[in-house]
């Protein structure tokens, strides 16, 4: 039996201010179908000791650009985690890791045509094994010059593009 990768339209999210408090809570469908219902999500940025910065690529199965280059973890907080649990359960999911510590980074909202989201961004440096789950499409480091050679071409997400250039300058 084959089974079709797909985002869960009814995983349960919370509702936040801009704060991170929570008001309410949604489906994944109702948050990413134009609602702008504001849900929180972590990121991590991993850099590597020479300061490259690893990347996931999405998968073409996911609701939310497909196929462009990500940052390396990206995820929702699910009802009842911390930002915390949140960042260490999707850093365990979606790269095999488990042994780093994070830096927070100032949080911030991001919407776009489909959502809007409360960023709680972080960054690492990292030198061990990466091990990309069939959640993402692979992954590899990019060099500074890499990154800002493909800006604005369609490679990356949005999302990534803007967080970058907020928290580490152009």
């Amino acid at each position: 039996m084959t089974t079709i990768n797909k985002d869960n339209n009814k995983e349960m999210f919370p509702i936040v201010d801009e704060e991170g408090n929570i008001i309410s809570a949604a489906s994944r469908g109702e948050c990413h179908n134009g609602s702008k219902l504001l849900h929180p999500v972590v990121h991590l940025h991993i850099f590597n000791s020479k300061g490259d910065i690893y990347l996931q690529k999405r998968p073409e199965w996911k609701d939310i650009q497909p196929g462009k280059w990500d940052t390396a973890v990206g995820g929702h907080i699910d009802l009842g985690e911390s930002v915390e649990m949140a960042l260490h359960r999707e850093t365990l999911e979606e790269l095999g890791i488990s042994d780093f510590t994070a830096e927070r980074l100032p949080h911030y909202v991001f919407e776009s045509e489909r959502e809007r989201e409360l960023v709680f961004p972080h960054r690492c440096t990292y030198d061990n094994a990466i091990t990309p789950s069939p959640e993402t499409d692979g992954g590899r480091f990019w060099s500074m010059k890499e990154i800002h050679d493909n800006m604005g071409k369609g490679v990356f997400t949005p999302n990534f593009e803007s967080e970058f250039v907020q928290l580490f300058g152009k």
